[in-house]
């Protein structure tokens, strides 16, 4: 199965990205065809330093590599360094209503976020979005529901190109990520864990032990759980939900009991949790602090990911625009 996601260089990756996206990009790897790509020209639709953005961009490929991403399984490079991404993102733009883009989710919650620089790349990121999978014949795209929207557009696309100009592209599929279970602020548990709320809202992966540990302590639990005598309900605990995600299911299962039977507190509860989160982080840490050693290193991957997704891309955007009659004639 041909693979494509790509992820946006906006910092620090935390737990949320690792169990929504890039533990499913790692597994998907072993068995199917997968293009993973940094998706800078997608970032540069909101504000940004470009002073920062190097170094993002390159921590983001450390941390991509340190998870588990594979060079020699999977193809992982920088969109701008593809320059067919831009140009098919173009050309599909010429063919896609304005008001299929206007009606996106996204675009309508980015422009509310920020007025001050409504642009028309956060209308047409759609279409760039599209380009970047159908380059490469995708057939799943691995994305959160946040993202399925985008897809089903995609799938638009292609089936009103083909119609137009003849069978091109593969008509790619959302494939929807499953953890079990949504990864929640910790700071406030009726939203997704996102940078922007703050640093105590989330775990980043690059955390050490005690500032998990220290995030932990203060996350928000159970509402009605005021003392240690107090019988919990797991289910609607966050600090539960990540034991789900994070603990065996042996220790589950007793934490589940003794916070419904008040034999366990919330302070350790969460002194467990810490423990279990920094123990699957570790061998990340590890990988991370070798690959920020041997920089050349990370780069060269990068290059060589260019590379080779370059050559599907041009082969494919040769072919557009053969179809579309941007070809002088022989």
């Amino acid at each position: 199965m041909k693979i494509f996601s790509g992820i946006q260089p906006s910092g620090s990756l935390h737990i949320g990205n690792y169990l929504g996206a890039i533990k499913n990009w790692v597994k998907l790897q072993q068995d199917n065809d997968c293009v993973f790509c940094i998706v800078d020209l997608h970032a540069i639709t909101v504000s940004y330093d470009p002073k920062k953005m190097p170094q993002r961009i390159f921590e983001l490929a450390v941390d991509l590599l340190a998870c588990g991403i594979s060079p020699q399984k999977s193809i992982l490079f920088v969109q701008s360094d593809v320059k067919e991404h831009a140009e098919l993102g173009w050309i599909l733009s010429t063919i896609t209503p304005l008001a299929e883009l206007e009606r996106m989710t996204q675009y309508k919650d980015k422009t509310s976020q920020h007025k001050e620089n409504i642009n028309a790349g956060l209308l047409c990121y759609p279409t760039l979005m599209a380009a970047d999978i159908l380059l490469y014949q995708t057939q799943d795209v691995p994305v959160g529901q946040d993202q399925k929207q985008h897809v089903e557009l995609t799938r638009t696309i292609a089936h009103k190109f083909n119609n137009t100009f003849g069978e091109t592209f593969i008509i790619p599929k959302p494939l929807i990520y499953n953890t079990g279970a949504k990864v929640m602020s910790l700071t406030d548990p009726t939203k997704k864990m996102s940078k922007s709320a703050g640093p105590d809202s989330y775990i980043a992966l690059i955390d050490e032990p005690e500032v998990i540990a220290k995030k932990l302590a203060k996350a928000v639990t159970d509402p009605a759980r005021k003392r240690i005598t107090d019988k919990g309900h797991p289910e609607k605990c966050n600090i539960f939900t990540l034991h789900q995600l994070f603990s065996p299911a042996k220790q589950i299962s007793k934490i589940d009991k003794d916070c419904q039977s008040a034999k366990i507190g919330c302070v350790g509860c969460k002194k467990i949790l810490a423990k279990n989160i920094a123990q699957e982080l570790a061998p990340f840490r590890a990988k991370r602090q070798e690959l920020l050693a041997s920089p050349q290193t990370v780069k060269d991957i990068l290059a060589n990911g260019a590379k080779q997704a370059q050559n599907q891309a041009s082969s494919m955007a040769s072919k557009v625009k053969q179809v579309m009659g941007l070809r002088l004639p022989s």
